[in-house]
């Protein structure tokens, strides 16, 4: 009798994802006489949107679950309470890590010019990603922004609306929370796998062992593409991932436990030893 091969298990930390094309930016796309243009899309988890990239610059906020947005050669986890900007040409891919309703805001730039504002910005802090805190004034400006595609001429009511939106961005406090992800391909894989389930890998040598090559090999690309340790850089994964969580409104005492943790107490002097501030600030 002929045997029926059994059907492979996903790997390990790995989940099966759906990939789906971005809808086509240029029906949204942002000019100087309508310089902001609002869409929403609902996603499923374990979505993944295509790579992409459009010449104006791109903000997104999620107004229910969590996305995962690799843009340049960092990553970032995007909960209700934040918001992610992204200059323009920078190419990004969605990851969808819990039902999500993603909106996305579309702003032009002129040439020289740069963020929400379009000012000069000599110290270039918006020519690259920035994750932003979220005002109530700007969750719920956003809320009455049209979703229509087209180029019809903005109206009366849309045009202080949008100016308030941008004001609010332009105003925003950053937030110094994103994952630096490497060029090589080896080291990618295995930051990929610690992203997808943090909790799990926790030293360096089982990763490492799972990844198929040696701990000394891994820590020295940390070194070189990053900057960095394992440690530290697992350090920054897991307090991207208490966002998430906190967004779902876990307890204190959930997040620690679910991250590995021992007690909240530990979890919150990771927290103030990372960023410089107690975990009811820093996840809202």
């Amino acid at each position: 009798m002929k045997q029926i091969a059994a059907p492979r298990r996903p790997e390990p930390g790995r989940r099966r994802r759906t990939s789906v094309p971005p809808i086509d930016p240029q029906v949204y796309a942002p000019s100087g006489s309508h310089p902001l243009r609002a869409r929403m899309r609902h996603l499923a988890a374990d979505t993944r949107v295509e790579p992409h990239s459009h010449p104006w610059a791109q903000v997104a906020l999620s107004n229910r679950g969590v996305i995962r947005m690799t843009a340049g050669q960092s990553t970032y986890l995007v909960p209700p309470q934040r918001a992610l900007w992204i200059p323009p040409g920078v190419e990004h891919v969605v990851t969808v890590v819990e039902d999500a309703d993603l909106h996305t805001l579309y702003i032009h730039q002129d040439d020289g010019q740069a963020g929400p504002l379009r000012s000069s910005d000599e110290a270039g802090v918006w020519r690259q990603c920035r994750v932003l805190e979220v005002s109530r004034l700007l969750r719920e400006l956003v809320q009455h922004l049209p979703l229509e595609p087209g180029s019809a001429t903005p109206t009366e009511r849309e045009r202080c609306i949008a100016q308030l939106v941008l004001d609010e961005l332009a105003h925003a406090r950053p937030v110094r929370l994103g994952v630096d992800l490497p060029r090589d391909k080896r080291l990618r894989a295995l930051c990929e796998t610690v992203l997808d389930d943090p909790a799990r890998w926790t030293t360096l040598e089982e990763t490492a062992r799972h990844a198929g090559a040696s701990a000394r090999t891994f820590a020295r690309l940390f070194r070189s593409e990053l900057g960095t340790s394992f440690v530290q850089w697992r350090q920054q994964v897991l307090l991207a991932r208490a966002l998430s969580m906190a967004a779902r409104k876990l307890p204190m005492s959930a997040i620690a436990a679910e991250l590995g943790y021992a007690s909240a107490s530990a979890f919150s002097a990771m927290v103030r030893r990372s960023v410089g501030m107690p975990p009811s600030r820093f996840l809202g």
